[in-house]
């Protein structure tokens, strides 16, 4: 009987057919040499031989004799990208598979080295890898779950501390334990998480894809790792380089911010033109522990018996304090949201009372003068004195140093006269009668001021042509200087 030959299948289905058929043909050959005698039923025997049809998925790649020379190109493929893909668990000929096939030698169409010239470049280079996604859509891949933790952790150190993370991660295995209290302007992290819900998965990829721990971190901020930019052209305009490139100005603006939306462009002149959006960006929950001023409140009391114009003190105000605990939500380090959870009273502000006087000050005067000292005695009349006239009389010696306005009336003048009164007020009491004060030591008052019968006008002193601290007092009635010890009396 001569060799069975079958057509190479072209599917792994196909050939497991034809297995069946040569074991039918074979019973059948079987059967027909037992009437020649075992030395022939040998001879069958030693001419079979056992193939293997190579496929890459369903695809049929050829034919071999030994599978274990395709596995040897597999491992020298391996071995030789190890250091192109260094650190990656590379993954080669896993799409592979194989399906023996017992032929007899004669009808064998075994073509070894054309299948392993044909896998050593068709081979698929796979690498284990952990894949980032959002919403189901594959964004970035690393080398391992660890990197990709480590990626995670980057973009979360961006905005809280290593110790802020650690206690964080801390407080989250020892849920049982009581937060302790929070000291002034302390912060505590409550929470720090992405903005979108990422998942990490297991796979195998190219890798050619996989990127490095700062590539991946990279690529979440910007949402990209290319930077594009734009040469400008004769022409060209802000505004029309922004629609170009689906940009609204303030964006393109705040890419290039050495530029202002008057800035002329020159040919030639580069301008960044890609957009960061964010993969994901890191939120903050913490909480935060202040101390604020209460600022007290003021309350006026009015009295009828003050002349308007007029305040005391009566009770001065002070601030309080209390303590607040915020909770605040941070968005790539921008505050999103910050509310008032707790509020302490440390310590309770004082009123400020301040009594207001709302008793009419009379600017006429009634000619009722008063002494404007206080006590005191005559040192010097009014008439003549070391031959010439003294105009009024001289005070000396008061229980203090205060003088008073002799009644009621109008500041005319306050301030310093070169003509030997030094310091000097005049006050016009709306009646005819006029009043000066003189050799004051300070004044009081200011001109036009109302001022009342026995109010402060200053204090007494020496100043101006004076031979010792005392108050020069002068009354005019109608423009005529009269004595003042008509109107006054001690």
């Amino acid at each position: 009987m001569k060799g069975l030959k079958l057509n190479l299948p072209k599917s792994a289905t196909q050939i497991k057919r034809n297995i069946n058929k040569i074991i039918v043909y074979a019973l059948m050959s079987t059967a027909l040499t037992l009437g020649t005698g075992a030395l022939s039923t040998e001879a069958a025997e030693a001419d079979l031989t056992t193939v293997y049809h190579v496929y890459k998925q369903d695809d049929f790649i050829g034919t071999v004799t030994d599978k274990n020379e395709v596995e040897k190109v597999i491992e020298e493929k391996t071995n030789s990208l190890v250091e192109v893909y260094d650190g990656l668990d590379l993954e080669l000929g896993k799409d592979l598979s194989y399906v023996p096939e017992q032929v007899f030698q004669s009808a064998s169409t075994a073509n070894t080295e054309i299948v392993l010239d044909k896998l050593e470049n068709e081979l698929t280079v796979l690498a284990k890898a952990a894949v980032f996604a959002i919403d189901g859509k594959e964004i970035a891949y690393v080398k391992d779950i660890d990197s990709a933790q480590e990626v995670i952790r980057q973009l979360k150190l961006d905005f809280v501390t290593e110790n802020e993370l650690k206690d964080l991660e801390n407080r989250r295995k020892s849920t049982h334990l009581p937060l302790p209290p929070l000291k002034k302007d302390e912060t505590r992290l409550l929470d720090v998480k992405l903005s979108e819900d990422v998942s990490i998965s297991a796979d195998e990829i190219d890798p050619e894809k996989i990127l490095s721990i700062e590539e991946a971190v990279k690529l979440f901020k910007n949402g990209t790792l290319e930077e594009k930019k734009y040469e400008v052209q004769p022409g060209d305009v802000l505004g029309t380089i922004a629609d170009d490139h689906k940009l609204s100005l303030q964006q393109l603006l705040s890419l290039n911010q050495e530029l202002s939306g008057e800035s002329v462009l020159k040919p030639g002149q580069k301008l960044k033109v890609t957009y960061h959006e964010p993969y994901a960006k890191v939120i903050v929950d913490k909480e935060v522990y202040r101390e604020e001023t209460v600022d007290y409140q003021k309350e006026v009391i009015t009295d009828s018996s003050m002349f308007k114009g007029d305040t005391k003190v009566k009770q001065e105000g002070r601030d309080g304090l209390k303590g607040i605990t915020y909770s605040i939500t941070e968005e790539n380090g921008r505050v999103t949201q910050q509310k008032e959870i707790e509020e302490t009273v440390l310590k309770e502000p004082i009123k400020e009372i301040t009594i207001k006087g709302t008793k009419v000050i009379p600017s006429r005067g009634d000619g009722n003068f008063t002494w404007p000292a206080s006590g005191g005695y005559i040192s010097s009349k009014m008439g003549y004195r070391w031959g010439k006239v003294h105009k009024g009389i001289d005070i000396a010696r008061p229980s203090n140093l205060t003088i008073k306005s002799a009644d009621n009336g109008v500041v005319l003048s306050a301030g310093y006269d070169n003509g030997g009164y030094g310091n000097k007020v005049v006050i016009d009491h709306q009646n005819g009668y006029r009043t000066i004060y003189a050799h004051l030591d300070s004044i009081s008052v200011s001109s036009g001021q109302t001022v009342p019968r026995g109010s402060k006008i200053g204090v007494m002193g020496s100043t101006g042509d004076s031979t010792g601290v005392h108050l020069h007092f002068e009354v005019y009635k109608n423009g005529n200087r009269i004595d003042p010890l008509s109107v006054v009396g001690k």
